[in-house]
């Protein structure tokens, strides 16, 4: 599947032709560089590396300069694979956002979501909690407990995947079909509709 990297810019609005309010993400795609062609005859499968954002010399080993000196490109921060690439590419073939991309096309954004540290229940999983009219029964501060956890004599342990509180955010998030509406090349800018995970900076990968 075609696509970039990139990285999220931020979020930015305009209004149609029928005047109807339209919220969009500014993504900058790519330009990006091949840093790697694996065969099925070579490596047991068939998919093309991309490489993204320049990355100084002394911040990188020994054996990704060599890596990326195959290529003939200079050191990148990120390198994600894709597989079944629609159109064949060679070594050093360098990928712009106006070559893989067109207004109107749909793409997914795969992001990290934004970490939001260690979470209750009705954060992290939605629960409704207690409500004021409800507290009675000399029940004390437990208007956002959980509740019970499972039984108490058979089996007694609480039962894997059991909804509690924990550690929320820094997912693998993937937001589908969302529409290019605009593709500005000078600047490598990519505008989609809508919103997707991660926080401003991070890196996202765009599929065609």
């Amino acid at each position: 599947m075609s696509g970039l990297i990139g990285k999220k810019i931020g979020m930015t609005s305009f209004f149609d032709a029928s005047g109807k309010y339209v919220p969009c993400t500014v993504i900058e795609a790519g330009p990006c560089v091949v840093t790697q062609v694996k065969t099925k005859d070579h490596d047991g499968y068939e998919a093309l590396q991309l490489s993204f954002d320049e990355k100084k010399e002394k911040h990188t080993s020994t054996a990704m300069k060599g890596h990326f000196e195959k290529a003939k490109t200079t050191p990148k921060r990120k390198a994600i694979e894709f597989k079944h690439f629609e159109a064949a590419k060679n070594l050093g073939d360098v990928l712009t956002v106006d070559t893989i991309f067109a207004e109107g096309d749909f793409v997914d954004v795969v992001g990290t979501s934004k970490g939001k540290g260690f979470q209750g229940v009705v954060k992290r999983h939605g629960f409704s909690g207690v409500g004021h009219a409800n507290k009675s029964h000399g029940q004390h501060d437990r208007e956002r407990a959980p509740g019970s956890l499972g039984a108490s004599s058979e089996p007694a342990r609480v039962f894997k995947g059991m909804r509690m509180a924990g550690r929320m955010g820094g997912d693998r998030v993937k937001t589908q079909n969302l529409t290019v509406v605009k593709i500005i090349a000078e600047k490598n800018l990519l505008i989609v509709k809508g919103s997707i995970a991660g926080a401003k900076g991070s890196y996202v990968t765009i599929e065609k």
